[in-house]
This record gives C-alpha cells, structure tokens and sequence, in this order.
C-alpha cells in the first residue's frame, strides 16, 4: 500500500476515491515521565520522555487508518494529515486522516 500527504502519487494514477479513512488514538502523561520532564525542564534540551509518547501515538495512528484502509482494499491513501487535540488535561488525541484510493 502506498502512502502520501500529496493529493495524488507520481508515479501511479488513481482510479478511484473509495472513502475518508482514519486513525486515532488518546494517550496520557504519567507520573514517572512527567517527574523526568519537569526535570529536563529546568536544565533544558529536548524533552525525550515526551517525544517517544507522541512517535508511538503517530505510529498506532497510521496503524488504525491503514487498517482502515485495507478493510476497503485501498491501493494508497493520499491527502494523509496529523492533527493532536487536547482531551483532558494530562491526555492528548493524535489522529491521522486521508482519503483511501484504488490505483490504476
């Protein structure tokens, strides 16, 4: 399955537009690593605690909406966005969104 944040594929030609696929998924901080990051807080640089909790949010994003996406026997999804919302405090939504397509 090919995938892209472009309207359409380069080097492939799009039959048709089956649907909206999506994938989601909400995490919340917890004390260790918000203990960590109040720590790196006062020193500085990169806050690594958060930045693997939102890669592993990405990547069971893009699992769900793939998933989605072979439940339509998509060839490709183009048009793919990320977008995070606040759910509570201390938890966030990341969804992942596109449009699923057959190819020529």
């Amino acid at each position: 399955m090919k995938f892209t944040t472009q309207d359409n594929f380069a080097d492939a030609e799009i039959e048709k537009t089956l649907a909206v696929v999506r994938g989601s998924t909400i995490r919340a901080r917890n004390i260790g690593k918000d203990i960590m990051a109040g720590l790196r807080s006062i020193v500085g640089g990169e806050v690594t605690e958060y930045t693997k909790l939102m890669a592993e949010s990405r990547e069971q994003a893009m699992d769900r909406m793939i998933e989605a996406a072979r439940e339509l026997d998509a060839d490709g999804v183009v048009g793919i966005r990320f977008t995070t919302s606040a759910v509570m405090s201390g938890a966030a939504e990341l969804l992942v969104y596109g449009t699923a397509v057959k190819l020529k």
